[in-house]
Parts: structure tokens; sequence; C-alpha cells
């Protein structure tokens, strides 16, 4: 069924701008995925609880054999659990593009007059919403537990910049990990082997300074590090170096990448 035989207002659709219809279409989609945090409040409550588990075993468990120096360890622990989940909540993606291809939904969009590519936008920004309200919850858990922040409104609209910047970047790595995976079962298991070593060999639960000397060069040089040294200065006060521009360097990169391949990647399973 083509556009052209509706109109909306007083401006038939053949006049609308290809760009326009971009943007509509994929508005619809992402409608459609922030609906499901609405409908289906089980997925963030899913999303939430491995991290709380985190918080509570690293906090009392190996909180007191993990020297962080002059700062606390649930100071320095809230960010590496903050990025953590955001990175494991972001393959949230890799599963709903993979379960749409399971279910058929890819063809039925294919036989619509949309931009099909617009499905994979409405589950990324859906994966933003879904680690907003994430994030959210676990610095709420952390005040509890100790966590004593010392940023400013500023510092905190930065953080969350860069959060929601480093979920764009990894939800899009997870889009295609959702089709070329192309099922649940696959992609649960491609996710954990990408997030689980980038997250652990991190600056996430302990310094870096620590690890053995060939951990401690990818440590210290990988993009997950980064993020959360960037984001942990800005909470708490401490140097923040050259962390926040090669934490957007490397989100930026990922992004300028993975986007453009994910979408010739849909394109070519069935996408418009």
């Amino acid at each position: 069924m083509s556009r052209s035989k509706f109109a909306i207002g007083s401006v038939k659709p053949e006049q609308r701008s290809k760009l326009y219809w971009m943007f509509s279409d994929s508005g619809v989609l992402i409608k459609r995925s922030l609906s499901h945090i609405v409908k289906n409040r089980d997925q963030v409550l899913g999303l939430t609880i491995q991290p709380i588990m985190f918080m509570l075993l690293f906090r009392y468990v190996f909180g007191g054999a993990i020297n962080t120096g002059s700062v606390s360890y649930v100071n320095f622990l809230v960010a590496g659990i903050l990025i953590q989940s955001a990175a494991f909540g972001a393959l949230t993606t890799s599963l709903s593009v993979a379960t749409d291809l399971q279910k058929g939904l890819i063809d039925r969009i294919k036989s619509l007059p949309i931009v099909g590519w617009g499905l994979l936008m409405g589950h990324v920004v859906g994966d933003l919403a879904r680690n907003l309200i994430q994030s959210l919850v676990m610095i709420g858990i952390g005040l509890l537990v100790g966590f004593r922040p010392s940023a400013s409104p500023y510092e905190w609209l930065l953080i969350a910049g860069i959060v929601l910047l480093f979920t764009f970047a990894i939800s899009w790595i997870a889009a295609i990990m959702g089709l070329v995976a192309r099922s649940v079962e696959s992609v649960q298991w491609m996710g954990f082997f990408l997030v689980f070593p980038l997250t652990f060999a991190s600056a996430a639960f302990a310094p870096t300074q620590t690890m053995a000397k060939w951990l401690r060069v990818f440590a210290e040089n990988q993009p997950v590090t980064h993020v959360i040294e960037a984001v942990r200065a800005l909470m708490i006060g401490t140097p923040i170096g050259n962390h926040a521009w090669l934490a957007a360097v490397w989100c930026i990169g990922i992004i300028a990448v993975a986007m453009p391949f994910a979408t010739h990647l849909f394109r070519k399973y069935g996408g418009r």
C-alpha cells in the first residue's frame, strides 16, 4: 500500500520529503519499543536484579580485600557497576532484533511503505530509556550502601551524557549481533563473550595497577575503562586526565562504524 493514497492535514504525502518520512517512520518504531518498557516491566526488573547483586557482592564480600587507596571502595565501585549494567543492558537490542527476525516481523516491515532500518533505531532508543531507568536505580542503591558522590549538577549532566553515549554505541554493536546470530540462543552467548571480558578486564572492580602486566596493558587501553574512569572522576572528584575525551572518541568511533554496518546488514536480511 502506497503512502500516496493518504493525506495528512493539508499536505499530501507525496509532497513530504524522504527525510520527513525517515524521521516519522523511526518515531513510530521508537514508540513501539518504548511501549514495551511500560507493558513489560519485568524487563527492567530483570536488567536491575543482576547489577544490584553485583553491587552487594563486591561492596560487602570483596570490598574489604581490594585496596583503592584514599577512595573508599564503594565510591570506587559505583561507576564500574553503572557502566557494566549499561553494557549488559544494551544487549537487549540484540535479543529484540533476533526475536523480530524469528517471528517474521522483518518480513512484515519489508512489506510496508516505511523505512525498515527504523526498527533498529527503535530498539536502540528503547535501550537508552531502559538504561536510564536502570542507572537511576543503581545510583539509588549505591547511596543506600554508602556511596557519597561529590558531583555538581553540571557534572551529573556530563555523567548522563557519557553513559547514554556509551549505551548508544554498545546498542549498535548489539544490533549487529542480533542480525548476525538471528537466534536468541546465539545472541546470549555472543553478548556474554563480548561484554564479560570488557567489563571485568577493566577498572570497574579493581585498580588496573594491581593487574598482571599483560592484562594491565589491555585494561588501561580499552574503551570501557576510559568510560568508567571518566564517570568515576566526575562522580567523586578524582583527576579525570584524558579519560573523558578518549571515552568520547571510542564511543563516537564505534557508532560511526557500527551504525552503518548494522543498517547494511538489516537491508541484507530483508529491510529497506
